[in-house]
């Protein structure tokens, strides 16, 4: 038994680091932008850095468990995890039959998107960096102010299940990267510094309990209704909560 024990473990770590070797990452060329929100309305600069193409999926997510048990559905602690955690799921192992292994993980806690990101010497994004390399279209990296690209994303935001649908379904941007809008929401590393606790919205306790964001005050843009739908999601979450359409990737900096 003892043999055999040792067989799965060694099975499931190459399987995990096979999956992972095969993750697809693209580089962004930093530069500066204006953010939605911002009481000081300047330009936030952003590094260069290299995102994955794709959110992590469910196959993935799986033989991540598989190799780090302290994150299974029956195994992880409620302070990391709320009830919602993989549901769904048949059990600690095993993804339900109606389940695709190519969708997007959904359910996932922001500690357990971590967790993913660190094993692999990555981290999830900022909001400042999801926002760039998200305001991008298919051919421009800033399309903002294009009517087309918000009516896609609140198009997409009245689809019901599509966390559901396969990684690369939705279009190809500027930079290469597949699925930041039309599939599923995801988590950023300081999801919760819309909270002004300070005269800048760098200064922030990302520790405290989160509230839903007051909002509009102090937009830039008060037309990118897209985007403030993404800011007051950031500004309900806490840290353990998991919901059906909240995914990540994961990012790395450039060395």
């Amino acid at each position: 038994m003892k043999t055999k024990h040792l067989i799965l473990i060694i099975l499931s770590t190459f399987t995990w680091l096979g999956l992972q070797a095969q993750t697809k990452m693209v580089f962004i060329k930093g530069g500066t932008f204006v953010p939605l929100y911002g009481t000081d309305s300047l330009p936030v600069k952003i590094n260069d850095l290299y995102m994955d193409v794709y959110p992590v999926t469910n196959m993935q997510y799986l033989a991540f468990v598989k190799q780090h048990q302290k994150w299974q559905k029956n195994k992880v602690l409620r302070i990391f995890a709320d009830q919602n955690y993989l549901m769904g799921w048949l059990n600690d192992t095993t993804l339900a039959n109606n389940m695709n292994r190519m969708s997007p993980v959904t359910n996932i806690s922001w500690y357990a998107a971590k967790a993913y990101c660190d094993c692999l010497d990555k981290r999830l994004p900022t909001v400042d960096e999801w926002e760039y390399v998200g305001m991008a279209n298919d051919s421009i990296p800033d399309a903002r102010l294009l009517k087309n690209y918000n009516t896609y994303i609140l198009a997409w935001y009245e689809k019901p299940r599509s966390y559901k649908n396969t990684i690369g379904s939705t279009f190809k941007n500027y930079y290469g990267v597949y699925d930041m809008h039309g599939l599923v929401w995801e988590w950023t590393s300081d999801f919760n510094s819309i909270l002004i606790s300070g005269e800048s919205r760098k200064d922030v306790d990302n520790d405290k309990n989160l509230f839903c964001g007051s909002g509009a005050v102090g937009a830039n843009d008060l037309m990118d209704y897209a985007a403030f739908m993404r800011y007051a999601l950031r500004g309900s979450l806490k840290a353990n909560y998991a919901m059906r359409n909240l995914g990540f990737r994961c990012v790395s900096d450039v060395k």
